[in-house]
């Protein structure tokens, strides 16, 4: 069965575009967090990011930003390893 890649554009601060490939997405006390990676999609190695949707009502298009809450980190973190068995993530 082929897997659809789902791949995520985003625009930095310095208005430069990022693009990501989202692995896993969930939702926690009403907020939805992406796990990311910035590595191809057959690379074994990269760096991954948990994003949040801070977005409002108002916005009209979605709003993340990198968590960086140390209790949320680890909480989503964990989340994100059971939802995907062949994933080690390791903080740096």
């Amino acid at each position: 069965m082929e897997q659809k890649q789902n791949k995520v554009i985003f625009i930095s601060e310095d208005d430069e575009e990022v693009e990501f490939l989202v692995l896993e997405q969930t939702k926690l006390n009403g907020y939805t967090y992406l796990l990311v990676t910035d590595a191809e999609v057959d690379d074994e190695e990269g760096n991954a990011y948990i994003l949040k949707d801070v977005s409002n009502e108002n916005d009209e298009a979605a709003v993340y930003n990198v968590v960086d809450d140390d209790t949320e980190l680890e909480l989503i973190s964990k989340i994100f390893e059971e939802l995907l068995d062949d994933i080690d993530l390791e903080r740096e």
